[in-house]
């Protein structure tokens, strides 16, 4: 079982290609208040209504202080076009080896349609202007989730 971050504990370090090729690493996120995100593959519904929901509120997120990030196994390629299609207005990393989920603890065992399986644990992380995790939430649903982190960081619409 994959080691499960906790609130004050340091983000794991990562650089991973985004959809368009570019270098993002968690040096890069120093400074800013990030929402870092695990999704189990772009374009498929419920990993669709997760993005659209981030990119609707996305407004009142950047206002609080806060970027979004997306991860997945997807390749760039796919991203891009997920980001293109669907009108996604922040970045989306490519994890294919799933090592940074794996650091994350968003890579493990979990139940799918009664069976237990490994996969992607739908999982997101508010990480600090210093790196360190405020938020670890985990096998969070699609739909609704983002409505209930805003209120958890105290963010109106």
């Amino acid at each position: 079982m994959t080691q499960r971050l906790e609130p004050g504990s340091a983000a794991p370090e990562f650089s991973l290609l985004d959809q368009d090729g570019n270098t993002v690493g968690l040096a890069d996120l120093r400074g800013k208040k990030t929402v870092l995100y695990f999704y189990p593959a772009a374009m498929t519904p419920g990993c669709t209504t997760q993005a659209c929901d981030f990119r609707d509120s996305i407004a009142s997120l950047q206002g609080a202080g806060y970027q979004v990030i997306g991860v997945s196994r997807d390749e760039p390629a796919k991203l891009s076009k997920f980001r293109e299609r669907d009108g996604i207005t922040f970045p989306l990393l490519s994890d294919p080896d799933h090592a940074v989920h794996a650091a994350y603890g968003a890579w493990g065992e979990k139940m799918n349609y009664g069976k237990v399986v490994e996969g992607v644990i739908r999982s997101t992380f508010v990480i600090d202007e210093n790196g360190s995790v405020t938020h670890a939430l985990y096998n969070v649903k699609a739909t609704g989730h983002v409505a209930r982190l805003r209120k958890q960081l105290g963010i109106d619409s």
